[in-house]
């Protein structure tokens, strides 16, 4: 398969990640990069062999999918416009800062006939995909309810510019929830209602990490968010994502899935290996993985250059899903605003279980 030609759009800290998996995959090969500051996106270019182009030159190369890593809140404008230009998009999470901006992207694709498809893809990983087959295989029995926890004192206390993570499109929901709530969706399917209670505790933060120590930023979402999610098979899942935790006693993460047989602990959704571990009541035990990927990011976009190439090929980390997951996450905060239950009107397929030989490794 020729590799899938991909340029970075925005090369903040993240795009690090993206980048340092260029070598990994047979999908793809990372060729450009652009960002509104050039001297960034020539700094990221020298650092990584590849053209750094500004926005037009970005525009009109024959780049053919672009990894979109700037905020949420102008992921449509900017997917929008890659998707006019011909290019397939990938975009990190969320798709967007709004269930009608993504819906505003999802219809620009169907337009353009191209794909779109959205991070998180960590439940390509060994860890998630064996939690997959620990369900499809019955082990833990019929899947009845969850548990998802995760907190912090916030990102002001190590991100260089966190400023994004208290504006439209952040909070501990938008930002942490779509590893958790992509992870149940994948497990145990679509969802069909959400209730939800947020706050927020502070309308401003101190930034402490360096370089901007000391300097007060506005706080304009909540930031502690806590959802309950009605599946369509049954399953109640308990979600709860806070900025405003400064310490803890439960496990990192505190990720559980309780069926009629057993129940399973399920590994952190943010990174990509287990451990996996099943108890059927009479203690917990480690499962042998079932898929061999651990290495990071990289995953998403080698399924989605899979699909531009392969018309046989099931696109996993698709628009249709990221769109579920938002509609959750914006679910929760909309039913906490008007005090009733929130229906989720999207129901994508769960995602086909990966065979065991993806994604592909250069180095194999």
């Amino acid at each position: 398969m020729e590799p899938v030609r991909v340029g970075i759009l925005g090369c903040g800290t993240i795009s690090d990640a993206y980048l340092g998996a260029n070598d990994r995959f047979d999908e793809y090969d990372i060729v450009a990069c652009t960002d509104l500051d050039m001297e960034r996106a020539e700094a990221t270019a020298a650092e990584y062999g590849i053209e750094a182009l500004e926005s037009e030159a970005f525009v009109e190369s024959d780049v053919e999918l672009v990894v979109n890593l700037t905020p949420p809140s102008v992921h449509e404008g900017t997917c929008e416009r890659m998707l006019a230009a011909g290019k397939h998009v990938y975009v990190e999470k969320p798709l967007a800062a709004s269930v009608e901006d993504a819906a505003g992207i999802r219809a620009a694709a169907d337009d353009a006939g191209l794909l779109v498809g959205s991070a998180p893809d960590t439940f390509l990983g060994a860890g998630l995909q064996t939690c997959r087959r620990v369900i499809d295989e019955g082990r833990i029995g019929e899947p009845v309810g969850a548990t998802a926890i995760w907190t912090s004192p916030g990102h002001e206390t190590w991100h260089p510019n966190p400023d994004l993570y208290y504006k439209e499109g952040g909070g501990p929901l938008f930002d942490m929830g779509p590893y958790y709530v992509t992870a149940l969706v994948t497990l145990l399917g679509a969802a069909e209602r959400v209730t939800g209670s947020v706050t927020r505790a502070h309308d401003t933060r101190t930034i402490t990490s360096e370089p901007r120590a000391g300097e007060e930023i506005a706080v304009e979402v909540p930031t502690h968010e806590s959802g309950v999610i009605d599946f369509g098979d049954g399953t109640v899942a308990n979600v709860t994502t806070s900025f405003d935790a400064q310490d803890s006693t439960l496990p990192d993460p505190a990720f559980e899935i309780y069926g009629t047989e057993g129940t399973l602990a399920v590994p952190d959704p943010n990174h990509f290996e287990g451990p996996v571990r099943v108890s059927d009541g009479d203690g917990f035990e480690t499962v042998e993985m079932a898929h061999d990927y651990t290495a990071g990011r990289g995953a998403g976009v080698a399924d989605l250059a899979r699909a531009i190439r392969d018309d046989g090929w099931t696109h996993r980390t698709s628009a249709d899903l990221a769109y579920h997951v938002l509609e959750i996450l914006d679910g929760v905060r909309a039913s906490a605003e008007r005090g009733e239950h929130v229906t989720v009107e999207s129901a994508p397929e769960r995602p086909a279980p990966l065979p065991e030989a993806f994604p592909g490794d250069r180095d194999e």
